[in-house]
């Protein structure tokens, strides 16, 4: 049992234009063929789990992630950032990792990961191959409120 459930997709995309290029983006096959992706993102949309989209949790809730890559080229290296994952579900199997801060989803495969959220703050899902979080889209948010919790976590007061 746990208390929230989101579904992420990953799926990278190789366009005739370039990144954030206003307009209809035909495919650029010569760029999967190289496998070099002008767009990784989640859920097909850049910025797609930020802000008002973002993913939400109270302190002291478990999340389960359930993450899929439909590739269909690159390996995910899904993290986020500040948090530790619980329990994860390798390939969405019956194998499960303990205490793990990054896994890897294969193009066309997935994973579930469980999470209990300990401390309020905005943390960011990325695919940790980093470049493809902060330069092709691959980033998001996961946002928990609640209470403080010093024994864990003393945030920095201005």
């Amino acid at each position: 049992k746990v208390d929230k459930e989101y579904y992420i997709m990953q799926g990278d995309f190789y366009t005739k234009g370039k990144f954030d290029a206003a307009g209809l983006q035909e495919f650029d096959e010569d760029k999967a063929l190289a496998e070099n992706p002008d767009y990784v993102l989640f859920n097909g949309k850049v910025r797609s789990l930020v802000g008002k989209n973002a993913l939400t949790s109270n302190v002291g809730e478990t999340v389960r992630l359930y993450i899929g890559n439909g590739g269909p080229n690159l390996v995910s290296s899904f993290h986020i950032i500040g948090e530790i994952f619980d329990k994860v579900h390798v390939e969405a199997g019956s194998e499960v990792n303990r205490g793990v801060q990054t896994t890897l989803i294969p193009a066309g495969g997935a994973t579930i990961i469980d999470m209990k959220t300990e401390v309020p703050g905005t943390y960011l899902l990325t695919d940790h191959s980093i470049f493809r979080a902060f330069n092709k889209g691959a980033i998001g948010q996961l946002k928990v409120t609640g209470k403080e919790n010093p024994s864990i976590f003393h945030p920095i007061k201005k």
